[in-house]
C-alpha cells in the first residue's frame, strides 16, 4: 500500500500523574535518607548525603501505546482516527476520556 502512516497515541486518563520532583527535596526527606544510609551505608557512622548539581526526578503514569495505520490523506483527522481506534478497541475506560499523539511515521 502506498501513502500510508502509521499513528502512534496514548489515552489520557484523569489520575493520570507527570511530575517532577527536585532530587533535593528527596533527599531532604528523612525516610528517604534513612533508606539510602541502610542500604548503601549500613553500619556507617557519621555519614551525610549531598549531590552536585539540579537534578529532577520524573513521577509519571506508566501508558501503553497504540498504534495504527491509515492512509496520509487522512493526516487532518488523527486525533479524531486515533480516538475512533480506541474506542474500537475498547482502550477507552471510566475515567478516561482522549488521546495523545506519540508519533507519525510514514510506511513505505
Amino acid at each position: 500500500m502506498e501513502g500510508m502512516i502509521e499513528v502512534s497515541y496514548i489515552v489520557l486518563c484523569a489520575n493520570d500523574t507527570n511530575m517532577r520532583v527536585p532530587l533535593r527535596d528527596i533527599i531532604a526527606n528523612e525516610k528517604i535518607e534513612r533508606a539510602i544510609k541502610g542500604e548503601f551505608a549500613k553500619g556507617i557512622r557519621n555519614i551525610s548525603l549531598s549531590f552536585e548539581g539540579s537534578v529532577d526526578i520524573a513521577i509519571k503514569t506508566d501508558k501503553e501505546i497504540h498504534t495504527f495505520q491509515t492512509s496520509k490523506n487522512d493526516f487532518a483527522d488523527l486525533v479524531e482516527l486515533s480516538e475512533e481506534h480506541a474506542r474500537k478497541n475498547k482502550l477507552i475506560k471510566k475515567g478516561c476520556e482522549g488521546v495523545e499523539l506519540v508519533n507519525i511515521v510514514t510506511v513505505d
